[in-house]
């Protein structure tokens, strides 16, 4: 496979998710950091958009619920270069019905190299980090020259 360098804008797109457990530690988090992800587009899954939203007031464009389908449509939306970063507090304790999803889009995630943070920590690291707010650079698989090899056999 080989790769190709893309930008990253200053103003990113951010996913945001959190399992019914954790919840409540995205929507604390998000108060915490209101300020610097207000300057960021926001997406996020179902009932996480609802009450990141509701409890800080920032602009978030939701999606369905993660088992309706939500993580999925953050998934599709890695791979066509619209989410920049995932913050995504999912439950290691808790056995989730939608757990093929979950994996999915942790793999498409990597697939596409997003910064990813699963918890409090990993994701204030993140938002501490200069890259946050500033253009960076990161490595994407190059498809098309891997498909059109490919077809050229």
């Amino acid at each position: 496979m080989e790769y190709r360098e893309v930008e990253l804008p200053a103003c990113k797109s951010i996913a945001l998710i959190a399992h019914d457990n954790r919840k409540a530690s995205l929507v604390a988090w998000c108060a915490r950091h209101r300020e610097a992800l207000a300057q960021h587009r926001l997406c996020a899954t179902g009932t996480s958009g609802a009450l990141v939203a509701e409890d800080t007031g920032l602009v978030i464009e939701r999606l369905v619920s993660g088992p309706l389908g939500g993580d999925q449509q953050v998934g599709a939306l890695i791979a066509e270069g619209k989410v920049d970063l995932l913050i995504f507090f999912w439950d290691p304790f808790e056995p989730m019905p939608h757990d093929p999803d979950v994996k999915a889009l942790l793999r498409i995630a990597a697939v596409w190299n997003i910064p990813v943070a699963c918890n409090e920590s990993s994701a204030d690291f993140i938002v501490a980090s200069p890259l946050f707010a500033g253009r960076s650079q990161r490595m994407v698989p190059d498809y098309e020259r891997y498909t059109a090899s490919r077809s050229a056999r």
